[in-house]
């Protein structure tokens, strides 16, 4: 594993465009079409999230619980599969992935998960089936490098991994298993990420060659911590501290992925004044210090999620009062992006393109 550097920086342009989840702003996320689209809008490397069947089968859905992305909820014949559960402290009524044969899933259709914001791609809805991962592995190592030159990489999530292994779904060696032969065939293609750091060890004990990514969300603890500690667990909030930055780099982590908010926000009355995290930068923007001291600990930086629509935009770039309409979204993926930042996620990849070309 290399440390940051500018060397490793000019390995990929900078920022590294992800299309999170394909190109799921336009079709619906973890298809066949919303990837082979993004891949055709130039990203540079795809992110799909993975959960795992009752038979140990890796498919990509946005989580275990299905019935938001799928049509499971009109399949009289899975009726008596919904159910509650608790997963990571969140109690979910619903139809879970662990609950149903690769043979079972592979039935169901997709759906827009905001078809509210995203009325378009739900216009796509019911046409496309559930993807294994191993469907989306033969994808990319027949695409053709991305436009920028570098060829396309795998930004691999795991999900909920410490609660599937409680039930007897180990998604390390599940996926070590799967991803060990590709990572032969392509080498350094291959990031892995979680909000769970302990999964992430566990891969690199089984010497998976990849950049080990850690996500970060901006309240809460992480579940594995959680499961271990209970209310003593170290929250999200420890690791970005300089000190938890440095314990994360330590302990071979390559990079940290965190929520846009944390790095650049609506300018707070606190900003420029001593001691704050917070720096105007026009535009009644402020970024915060996080890029900075990351690099500084060795950690590559990514964040989550740019979008266009008025709904996932900070005040400053609104344009109008409705949700779904896009806001001034190049003025708010720039000021993202001029924070330093090794790779952003974005549901359009060709927008996100487009802005690091402003830049």
């Amino acid at each position: 594993m290399t440390e940051h550097t500018p060397e490793t920086a000019r390995e990929h342009p900078r920022p590294l465009v992800v299309a999170h989840r394909g190109a799921s702003g336009y079709r619906p996320e973890h298809t066949e079409a919303a990837y082979r689209l993004a891949l055709a809008l130039g990203a540079e490397a795809i992110e799909p999230d993975i959960v795992a069947t009752r038979d140990g089968v890796l498919v990509l859905r946005h989580e275990n619980e299905i019935s938001g992305t799928t049509d499971v909820a009109d399949r009289p014949e899975f009726a008596d599969r919904r159910t509650t559960r608790e997963i990571d402290g969140q109690r979910l009524t619903g139809w879970f992935t662990e609950d149903f044969t690769w043979a079972e899933l592979r039935t169901l259709r997709a759906r827009e998960r905001l078809p509210q914001v995203r009325g378009a791609s739900a216009r796509f809805d019911d046409r496309y089936p559930i993807l294994r991962l191993s469907d989306l592995l033969g994808m990319l190592a027949e695409a053709a490098p991305a436009p920028s030159g570098v060829p396309v990489r795998l930004v691999a999530e795991i999900k909920h991994a410490t609660y599937f292994a409680s039930i007897g779904l180990p998604l390390d060696e599940l996926l070590a298993a799967e991803l060990a032969p590709w990572v032969a065939e392509h080498p350094g293609r291959l990031i892995v990420e979680a909000f769970e750091q302990t999964v992430l060890g566990q891969l690199r004990q089984r010497g998976l060659p990849a950049r080990y990514v850690y996500l970060l969300e901006k309240a809460g603890s992480p579940a594995d911590l959680v499961a271990r500690y209970g209310a003593a667990a170290l929250s999200y909030a420890g690791h970005l501290t300089s000190a938890g930055l440095d314990r994360l780099r330590s302990a071979g982590i390559d990079g940290i992925s965190v929520d846009t908010a944390l790095l650049v926000k609506a300018a707070p009355k606190e900003a420029d004044r001593p001691g704050s995290a917070w720096s105007a930068i026009g535009g009644g923007l402020a970024a915060s210090d996080l890029v900075a001291r990351a690099h500084a600990t060795g950690l590559e930086v990514y964040t989550w999620t740019l979008r266009p629509e008025n709904r996932f935009l900070p005040a400053p770039c609104r344009i109008g009062s409705t949700g779904a309409a896009h806001g001034d979204w190049l003025k708010w993926f720039t000021a993202l992006m001029r924070t330093g930042l090794d790779g952003v996620f974005a549901d359009h990849p060709d927008l996100a393109i487009e802005a690091r070309a402003a830049l």
